[in-house]
């Protein structure tokens, strides 16, 4: 079975979110997730907006255009409304991102208008609980222009199941940057993005699923990467891929280093003393 959702314009976050933390869903029914698509024809970008994403993100915005990474932040508030669907009996809280892959095939500027698609394509039961896959796309016009593909896990608990923490890759970690990551980072983000998560802004709801401190917005990492390695991308069209393995609590330390390899760049983010993974990633070239 496939639902439609038609919007008119683009959701807000906040009323997705009240409806996510105050709405009441049983958890999951043990059945495949149905094919559920939600399109808005027609949204005009802010450069404001822009410029406030990409301060927080560490971009150099040029007023013209957008990060790479931007238009995720357009994409989640679909990915949203699939969440709060009457199809889909399991809350939002508390679901991991594992994956996500970007592929940007020109560069977009804020004075063009996009439409947007976001499908939730499949689904599969995994040892860790349901794996699924949320698939978005924009256009001008009739051109394809950035694609995205995220994988999220809904966590099933195992008894006895204890995952190992991830390790490093054989990337050369002798001179790595070092970045900062004050308290307040989660509200700057937040409202830049529009993503109001509580468990990237507030201790009380992190401790509630288990974390010890406030969580990073795993997207806020993969762009924060991304804009340390612009220098090298510029507007060639890539993919850029990532998986997230740790999570990263706020306030802290964290450490980037990248290199090159035959088609493009792969980089990690790590902790402080580098060496468990936050993120591991890869810029693949399509020139």
């Amino acid at each position: 079975m496939e639902h439609q959702v038609a919007l008119d314009g683009m959701p807000s976050l906040l009323s997705l979110y009240r409806k996510i933390l105050f709405g009441r869903k049983p958890g999951w029914d043990q059945q495949p997730l149905p094919v559920i698509r939600v399109s808005v024809p027609q949204v005009s970008l802010s450069p404001a907006v822009v410029s406030d994403y990409a301060k927080v993100c560490g971009f150099n915005f040029d007023g013209k255009t957008l990060p790479p990474t931007f238009l995720y932040i357009l994409a989640f508030r679909l990915h949203a409304v699939i969440f709060t669907h009457d199809a889909i009996t399991f809350p939002l809280l508390g679901m991991i991102h594992l994956k996500n892959r970007i592929t940007q095939y020109r560069p977009v500027t804020v004075s063009e208008q996009v439409r947007l698609e976001c499908v939730l394509a499949s689904s599969e039961q995994t040892d860790a609980g349901l794996e699924f896959e949320l698939v978005s796309k924009v256009w001008v016009g009739d051109e394809l222009v950035w694609e995205a593909h995220s994988i999220y896990l809904y966590r099933i608990e195992s008894a006895g199941r204890r995952a190992r923490p991830p390790k490093g890759s054989d990337m050369a970690w002798d001179n790595p940057k070092t970045w900062s990551l004050d308290d307040k980072l989660g509200w700057r983000y937040a409202r830049a993005s529009g993503d109001f998560n509580l468990i990237h802004l507030h201790p009380f709801l992190s401790k509630r699923f288990g974390f010890e401190r406030v969580l990073a917005h795993g997207m806020w990492s993969k762009a924060r990467c991304v804009a340390e390695l612009m220098d090298k991308i510029g507007n060639r069209p890539c993919t850029l891929d990532v998986a997230f393995k740790l999570p990263l609590f706020m306030p802290g330390e964290v450490t980037f280093a990248s290199e090159a390899k035959e088609d493009g760049l792969r980089f990690e983010l790590r902790d402080q003393k580098g060496r468990r993974p936050h993120l591991s990633g890869e810029v693949t070239f399509h020139d």
